[in-house]
């Protein structure tokens, strides 16, 4: 039944770029007549980008040709395409529109939730190291940041988050976790909700949660009707390929929903990022493929590293922390300067280096300059 309501959501919203649709049928060179199914993870000539957790196989096509079916609508507005993806994420998670918003990326997302509940005397409890930008966004809002460092299996440490949510307004969870790409068990986050004040936010971040293929792991989207202070952030910035586009979600109770709205830009993400995703939302075979080749391509990493003699975190994402046995910053540097970008210094792990899982031949130029490095003995 599910799946015979999102069809009819996708005719009728189809309906909707039907003027799109025949702009783009008659002018082919708008988005290129032969536009690639899969697209390189390049910043430039001769650079292989692995720094930024980007999915290298881009848009599916039925999100390409959305995009490009609703070019000529660039005059307008995004108010019911935008309308249509809240329809389409409301159904996909079980929850009434009045529980789904919108950002610009799910890091709109953790700002509207800095800017509703941080101030001066509410900060935020997070773990060390995470992903750092919410406390940009507290530290706009005068919030506090406290730290609380990861376990040492380098899962978030709950009991001690939860002793440090006295003056806490809000508490991050990034799960799986950027840069260590592990995942706080499902168990222990059910037990912290059921002890967390309701008083005190909880904002849980899954931009990775595809990418997880391990029982000990589940989203929490489910729990929300059980706990009025739980928000869950989801990007199609990873998984769905659309990093560039800017498009991702948060569902929670409608009050807490309500809070963010109140902090939120009008008309904040664009029609060919909404049409893009809503269109990725019904094709399942782009997750699953994704998700396969990201695991095969990490295999292959991690078995050449073992040749080299590295250990690693594993990781239930798309990318995966390296321990060099040193400061990382040197060999940082020097794949740079050999035409590979990794990923930056992280203070609380820095021995370790951030690699993300691109294609095959991508993982083959680091390990090629990663060998010439380490052979070299590069220090400096």
């Amino acid at each position: 039944m599910e799946r015979e309501e999102t069809l009819l959501s996708r005719r009728a919203f189809a309906g909707m770029l039907g003027a799109g649709a025949t702009y783009a049928a008659l002018n082919p060179k708008i988005l290129g007549a032969n536009q690639p199914e899969l697209m390189p993870l390049k910043s430039g000539a001769g650079v292989v980008r692995l720094s930024a957790n980007e999915n290298p196989y881009g848009p599916s096509q039925p999100a390409i040709k959305a995009m490009k079916d609703a070019f000529s609508l660039a005059w307008r507005y995004p108010d019911e395409y935008a309308d249509a993806l809240v329809e389409t994420i409301a159904r996909l998670h079980s929850v009434g529109r009045e529980q789904v918003i919108l950002g610009d990326g799910s890091g709109e997302i953790l700002k509207l939730c800095a800017s509703a509940f941080t101030n001066s005397s509410k900060k935020v409890v997070l773990a060390e190291p995470t992903f750092e930008a919410i406390m940009r966004y507290a530290a706009a809002s005068g919030g506090e940041a406290l730290k609380v460092a990861l376990t040492q299996d380098y899962r978030h440490d709950l009991a001690k988050m939860l002793d440090a949510s006295s003056d806490a307004g809000l508490i991050y969870i990034c799960n799986p976790n950027n840069p260590t790409g592990t995942i706080t068990l499902k168990e222990d986050v059910r037990a912290f909700l059921g002890k967390l004040p309701q008083t005190v936010a909880v904002l849980v971040d899954e931009a990775y949660y595809h990418y997880a293929e391990t029982n000990d792991y589940e989203s929490v989207i489910p729990l929300i009707s059980e706990h009025s202070n739980l928000i869950v952030a989801r990007t199609f910035s990873k998984i769905y390929g659309m990093a560039g586009l800017r498009c991702g979600y948060a569902v929670a109770q409608a009050s807490a929903i309500k809070s963010l709205r109140e902090h939120q830009v009008w008309d904040n993400v664009n029609i060919m990022a909404v049409v893009a995703a809503n269109a990725s939302l019904d094709d399942s075979k782009h997750v699953e493929d994704g998700r396969r080749v990201n695991s095969e391509t990490k295999r292959f990493l991690y078995n050449e590293l073992e040749r080299l003699g590295f250990k690693y975190i594993p990781s239930q994402t798309n990318f995966m922390m390296i321990d060099l046995r040193r400061d990382a910053r040197p060999l940082i540097a020097a794949m740079k300067g050999r035409g590979v970008e990794v990923g930056r210094f992280f203070p609380a792990l820095p021995n370790f280096m951030r690699v993300t899982i691109g294609r095959r031949s991508e993982m083959q130029a680091f390990l090629s300059a990663f060998r010439e490095l380490i052979q070299s003995n590069v220090n400096a």
